[in-house]
């Protein structure tokens, strides 16, 4: 198979992620000779999956392997670059030392097609009232230009943002750092009564209009904080993986993660 089957991903971004998978089976004590694929075409089978959503089944097809073992393939992409990702002090320590002024925080449903067993009383766990489809929920910071910084675990998709970002640890950890160091939180009003180190648009009162500072205090908000769907955009529309996860709902966050690093990569961008 040739490099070209990558399509819009460099030859920079195969190469690190099959340093990356070198390093796993040295790890591991796996010799090259061992494997049916060595780490770069194994790069280039994952990158196919995650840019233009080729099935593994074709994947299989194109490498000569069986469908069992282009899946194990690329479940051990997935956790190479997965684990590659920064967690969330990583992702704060960077934003400081850049000199971020502030950071944006949004909630986005990846979608999914399996789910697990209902819940409680039959509740559909994984649907989203919201975005009315299947999906487990991740929780995103970026940058002030939109840029993704950090991906959460995933949570259920009927959750709220607000109670997704308590769970993580969020709103704990980005009032610390506004108290600390002055770096607010813009978020939308989904994020409500997170605390001082959150800014969102004010509410307007039921039964009555905002005052004029109150409007003209949300047209700001809203404005600087409108990139924040960026981060989104990217990680979704770069990569078909991430668009609608056929595997197992838990997988997503695997799948998020990696397209984070991938991302960056490409871009020559980690912070």
């Amino acid at each position: 198979m040739t490099y070209t089957a990558v399509l819009d991903v460099s030859r920079t971004t195969a190469e690190f992620l099959a340093r990356l998978l070198q390093q796993h089976r040295e790890r591991l004590g796996t010799r090259n000779n061992t494997r049916a694929l060595g780490p770069f075409k194994q790069a280039v089978l994952i990158l196919r999956w995650f840019v233009d959503g080729t099935r593994v089944t074709q994947l299989a097809r194109d490498n000569g392997v069986s469908t069992p073992t282009s899946y194990r393939y690329l479940h051990e992409g997935l956790t190479v670059l997965a684990d590659h990702a920064p967690d969330l002090a990583t992702a704060l320590e960077r934003a400081v030392a850049t000199g971020y002024t502030h950071l944006n925080l949004d909630g986005t449903v990846i979608r999914t097609d399996r789910v697990a067993a209902p819940g409680p009383n039959g509740t559909d766990l994984w649907w989203s009232g919201k975005h009315k489809h299947h999906g487990g929920n991740v929780q995103v910071i970026s940058a002030p230009d939109g840029w993704p910084n950090w991906i959460s675990p995933v949570r259920l998709g009927r959750e709220h943002d607000t109670t997704c970002a308590r769970a993580h640890g969020l709103v704990d950890a980005l009032n610390r750092l506004a108290a600390t160091l002055g770096i607010p939180t813009l978020t939308d009003l989904g994020y409500q009564n997170t605390g001082g180190g959150f800014r969102h648009p004010v509410k307007k009162p039921r039964g009555s209009e905002l005052a004029e500072h109150g409007k003209a205090f949300n047209a700001v908000i809203r404005g600087v904080h409108a990139v924040a769907e960026r981060a989104n955009a990217l990680l979704k529309v770069t990569f078909k993986a991430l668009r609608r996860v056929s595997l197992d709902p838990a997988a997503i966050i695997r799948i998020a993660r990696a397209v984070l690093v991938l991302l960056q990569i490409e871009h020559g961008r980690t912070t």
